[in-house]
């Protein structure tokens, strides 16, 4: 069985995190193994504590399971602190042939700040130098790109800024723009097309962004290329949606056992 590795905070209510990561990954068909970055206490309606693992346990996780586990795909989602940032860059340059995906976490679904400037910095100048794909929404794209968003044309035009950060390919996830479509624009190594599905009201959108970069790693893991990766990951994520069982009395999480 193909196995991906997550390095990410875990959700107490179960909807993002590296709980959605490990769901994703089983719902198709890949082990999944983690590494532990934060503690947060949070549900449907918001985060209320947020706790970073210290930066050797982090460390200690990766090499554990790097060393037994034949990891064919990383993926790294809410990094907490600048000190997780740099032990996670650090471990990462061991298993540099991994392709990985960067999950840029900055904000939960509720609005809640998730990462600090300096990890943020960080983030922009280091850990997007290892990746094969960063997964940011919009909000997240303006940061990592330094300009505005607010149409589809902007993230055109942040796409290859983004990637002279040294990443090899971006997706800019169109969720948090209006209009009928939900349209995301992947740029890989200066090839851009535009990913476009219906863009679906519904409560039930927890954890969607955690979803969809790790149906990425799990197809890469599977040993997909990656167009086909992040095409299959929209059309999974809108199935999750689609659904979402309505849990919680917030931002309810999506279901990633949809199609099971």
């Amino acid at each position: 069985m193909p196995t991906a590795l997550t390095i990410a905070g875990s959700d107490s209510g179960g909807g993002a995190g590296l709980q959605a990561d490990l769901k994703t990954f089983a719902a198709h068909g890949v082990y999944g193994v983690c590494a532990v970055t934060a503690v947060t206490a949070q549900n449907t309606l918001g985060v209320t504590a947020i706790e970073a693992i210290g930066a050797g346990l982090v460390t200690a996780q990766i090499e554990a399971v790097v060393a037994d586990f034949d990891v064919r795909a990383i993926k790294t989602g809410m990094l907490a602190s600048r000190e997780v940032v740099v032990a996670v860059c650090a471990a990462l340059e061991a298993v540099a042939d991994i392709p990985l995906v960067v999950d840029p976490v900055m904000f939960a679904t509720s609005g809640d700040r998730l990462l600090d400037d300096d990890a943020v910095e960080l983030v922009r100048t280091r850990l997007l130098r290892r990746a094969r794909l960063v997964t940011p929404n919009w909000l997240e794209a303006e940061v990592l790109a330094g300009m505005p968003i607010a149409s589809l044309e902007d993230a055109r035009r942040a796409t290859p800024q983004i990637r002279a950060r040294g990443v090899a390919a971006v997706v800019i996830t169109g969720g948090h723009l209006g209009g009928p479509e939900s349209v995301d624009v992947l740029d890989d190594r200066g090839a851009v097309i535009e990913l476009r599905g219906p863009r679906l009201e519904s409560r039930s959108t927890h954890g969607t962004g955690c979803t969809y970069a790790a149906a990425v790693t799990a197809a890469l893991a599977r040993g997909q290329d990656l167009g086909d990766a992040v095409a299959g990951a929209k059309r999974f994520v809108e199935g999750a949606i689609r659904h979402a069982e309505p849990l919680g009395r917030g931002h309810g999480p999506v279901n990633p056992f949809w199609n099971k």
